[in-house]
């Protein structure tokens, strides 16, 4: 290909016209996925704030409801058939579980409140003491989904006695261990609520989308550059306007 550009002519070559093409096409790709997450982000700040400005009853229909809903809640704790979340840690990394405890709505249906995280014992036989008072109350919370892993290897296998312990179970398997029907939102305990542990949960993500924004600027402007730099090395001075020939 050769393209005369006033006294230059645009002749690169097919290896250097590809490499080109590949890294631009590369570059702007990651650009694109940057905005895509800048997107994410700002959804998920826009359901917090959502979830943060009013207060839903919640009823069996939960499905209706966002997540990061702050709702209320009438009913009681199944004392006996509690789940222990396993490899969760604390916000200063230390190892332990998080507690969840089955709530029955007053107005019918099944609901799972994460009270808190609390330490593993001093061996792996030697579970956390979780009782909790099974008198009706009300209790606040914010609606989150079931703590997911980065790459999920199959499900859990089914535990033993209670609390259970179990690893990275999805919503499906806690339905199946306890033998029951669950909202599809578990419920995050509020910290000023009675009857839960270290409830310190970060529900904003570690930085907003303006910081996306500006990794997509970098990626476009390193593909712009790789495509002048493409133009330029590939744009040569005609021979005869060197020589001064005709």
């Amino acid at each position: 290909m050769q393209i005369k550009v006033g006294s230059r002519t645009f002749a690169p070559s097919l290896p250097a016209t590809l490499l080109a093409l590949v890294g631009i096409v590369a570059v702007s790709h990651l650009g694109v996925w940057q905005l895509h997450r800048a997107a994410e982000k700002q959804a998920i700040l826009d359901q917090i704030e959502a979830g943060e400005a009013t207060t839903h009853t919640l009823t069996a229909d939960a499905a209706a409801l966002q997540r990061y809903q702050t709702v209320t809640a009438t009913g009681h704790y199944d004392v006996a058939h509690q789940v222990l979340l396993d490899n969760m840690p604390s916000l200063q990394g230390m190892p332990g579980y998080r507690v969840l405890t089955p709530f029955e709505l007053s107005t019918g249906g099944w609901v799972l409140v994460d009270r808190g995280w609390l330490p593993m014992g001093p061996t792996r036989a030697t579970l956390p003491a979780i009782e909790v008072e099974a008198h009706e109350r009300t209790i606040v919370g914010r609606l989150d989904e079931v703590p997911r892993p980065g790459m999920r290897l199959g499900s859990p296998p089914r535990g033993e006695g209670w609390p259970r312990v179990l690893n990275f179970p999805q919503l499906a398997d806690l339905e199946r261990e306890l033998d029951r029907k669950l909202a599809p939102w578990i419920v995050r305990l509020d910290p000023a609520q009675s009857d839960g542990y270290e409830r310190s949960f970060v529900m904003r993500p570690d930085f907003g989308p303006n910081r996306h924004i500006a990794y997509a600027v970098q990626w476009f402007a390193l593909a712009l550059t790789m495509l002048v730099v493409y133009v330029v090395v590939n744009l040569k001075r005609n021979r005869h306007d060197d020589t001064g020939t005709t």
